[in-house]
């Protein structure tokens, strides 16, 4: 299925037990518990509003992010499911992932998930140091992870064992022996981000404060290189800049985003993309959950924006997203997109320094050059 075929829905479930420090998704904690069932039929009613503006559709991917997703009730996910069931065709080969925290309770659902429909999941162990997961916020052990994988890897045909490094402090030693015991249980996908401190986050009000070190710029690279040599090593391909997998495993979802393909986000503070005759329409939805339940009970939906992405802004969201990957973009396509072709004299420049390479009409950023993606980005983009 190519980029321009490929439809894709994602399921956003805004719900933690707790906010960790390092996360500025829209997520939210409330201790008096969630009414799950009255949440799913909200994403089902705003799922019906979505189908009326995509018809002929077939779904080629669903993903439930979050949020923490895994703690919906198998029923609430079976209800979200039926509902897009109801609403479009589904390919029979889609790619349906939740994502997944491993503590006890929530893996103890994984069957359920995957009677539901579920037919991947991503697990997100994050780290496999008890004290620096308590430092992520994290609830649970290395060990309840591993158990929690192992259990997801009986259950589902497809695991991704998902780790962030360049944490405070975090050597490369420390992180060979951590990478080398995830690599003995991964199951041929692995997402793994370097830590980053992103404003409005408890990590970034203690960086600021000069309170929170994390590896410099020497040291953060070290890891990368530490982490592209290991995966290599076992069979797993730097597919994009923070995943790998041997081939056949890729997420398929998420290669639809950097593809620039065409998705429908549900829930609170979900995106879309939706493709027009000429232009595309990015939609956002409204961030607090009861809010937007209440937009949702009264309208239908709860999109507080929707806005018109002409092909001059397509083309550069296009170089953004896909240069992340290693297939690298069409330069064709975006030709088409900007109304121009890349100048020639900026790839051969970039090309001389190693940062890019050409396969026909693909444009690749290298190894090299995805370390210094934004600034290859910018230079073609001038």
């Amino acid at each position: 299925m190519t980029s321009s075929d490929a439809f894709g829905i994602y399921v956003h479930w805004p719900f933690c037990k707790a906010k960790c420090p390092y996360c500025d998704f829209n997520s939210h904690v409330r201790h008096e518990g969630v009414d799950a069932l009255s949440f799913a039929r909200a994403l089902g009613k705003e799922l019906a509003w979505f189908a009326e503006r995509t018809p002929g559709r077939t779904v080629s991917s669903i993903f439930f992010g979050g949020g923490t997703p895994s703690l919906m009730p198998p029923l609430a996910v079976g209800h979200v499911l039926d509902s897009i069931a109801r609403l479009w065709p589904v390919s029979p080969q889609a790619e349906i992932t939740l994502e997944a925290n491993p503590t006890s309770a929530e893996a103890e659902n994984f069957r359920g998930y995957r009677a539901a429909g579920v037919n991947r999941v991503s697990v997100g162990v994050q780290a496999l140091n008890d004290a620096d997961l308590k430092a992520l916020g994290r609830q649970h052990s290395s060990g309840e992870a591993i158990a929690a994988f192992r259990l997801a890897a009986r259950v589902f045909a497809r695991c991704s064992f998902d780790m962030i490094y360049a944490r405070p402090n975090q050597t490369p030693e420390q992180w060979r022996a951590e990478l080398t015991r995830a690599l003995a249980e991964q199951q041929g996908h692995m997402s793994l981000y370097q830590l980053t401190i992103e404003p409005g986050t408890a990590y970034f009000d203690l960086f600021e404060k000069g309170r929170l070190q994390t590896p410099d710029d020497d040291r953060a690279a070290d890891l990368h290189d530490l982490t592209q040599e290991l995966t290599e090593k076992a069979g797993l391909a730097s597919y994009e800049v923070s995943n790998h997998a041997v081939p056949g495993q890729e997420s398929r979802h998420n290669l639809l985003y950097w593809r620039y393909g065409e998705y429908a986000g549900v829930g609170p503070g979900a995106h879309s993309r939706l493709a027009g005759a000429e232009n595309r329409r990015a939609l956002i939805a409204e961030r607090h959950p009861e809010t937007w339940r209440a937009l949702v009970r009264s309208q239908g939906h709860g999109i507080v924006s929707d806005s018109v992405v002409v092909p001059a802004d397509q083309a550069s969201e296009y170089l953004l997203m896909g240069l992340r990957i290693a297939e690298g973009i069409d330069m064709d396509r975006y030709a088409a997109l900007a109304g121009r072709e890349i100048d020639p004299s900026r790839i051969a420049g970039l090309k001389s320094m190693g940062l890019v390479r050409r396969h026909g009409q693909r444009l690749m950023a290298t190894a090299d050059g995805r370390k210094l993606l934004n600034a290859v980005i910018a230079e073609l983009a001038s």
